[in-house]
């Protein structure tokens, strides 16, 4: 219990810092990551948050997810919900300070990418299953038998154009964010001697297929006595 306690607060952790890290880099004002181009874009075209976008995008993908059959651990429920959330909260308490000079604009956007880094590593560390973005990119490389690296490149550069399209904000930290946020990420997971293949995640499935045998036993003890 106390193991599953420790995961679950890292959990949590992560996903807090990774809506950080994000709220960072859209407070750069040097232009949107990819995904968020995208969720801003759609923000204003139905009159929502940022955060409501996302958890909305976040609730389709899953959904595409478990029809193609990729696990669903509660971190990925998590990942959808709960950063949304951050997002919102941080950005209408204005936690994050905002920066429109190039000098403190670029290190901002730069320490936010790292910050998201970190953060990956705690939620992905916890064991609870990959974010919802995450299982799309192993969905559409297993469905094309191409290589990860161009599934994602052109996940990012769609849902950027889609985004640019709704009225989503591409800048210069747009194109450098779809570059270097996976070398942040691989810099945190060497920083914390973290091999993620290593982790051994547990899904929902995993856990209703626990919580059915256990229930099945008991009725069997019942019905021996």
């Amino acid at each position: 219990m106390k193991a599953l306690t420790i995961r679950i607060i890292k959990l949590m952790m992560g996903l807090f810092l990774f809506a950080v890290g994000i709220v960072m880099t859209i407070n750069a004002n040097v232009g949107l990551s990819p995904w968020d181009v995208f969720h801003q874009g759609l923000s204003k075209m139905l009159n929502i948050t940022l955060g409501q976008a996302g958890i909305a995008v976040g609730f389709i993908i899953i959904l595409i997810n478990f029809f193609f059959k990729e696990k669903i651990g509660w971190g990925t429920v998590g990942n959808m919900l709960f950063i949304g959330l951050y997002i919102d909260f941080l950005m209408f308490n204005h936690l994050v300070p905002t920066f429109e000079s190039v000098i403190p604009s670029t290190i901002m956007m730069f320490l936010g990418l790292f910050v998201v880094g970190c953060a990956s590593y705690c939620y992905i560390s916890s064991g609870f299953g990959s974010g919802p973005r995450d299982g799309l990119m192993v969905v559409l490389t297993k469905r094309t038998n191409k290589s990860v690296r161009f599934v994602r490149n052109t996940i990012e550069i769609s849902v950027a154009v889609a985004g640019w399209l709704l009225g989503g904000f591409v800048g210069v930290g747009t194109v450098v964010m779809a570059v270097t946020t996976g070398y942040f990420v691989q810099f945190a997971f060497k920083l914390f001697k973290f091999d993620v293949k290593a982790v051994e995640h547990r899904y929902i499935d995993d856990d209703i297929r626990f919580l059915y045998q256990k229930f099945r036993k008991e009725d069997e003890g019942l019905e021996e006595n």
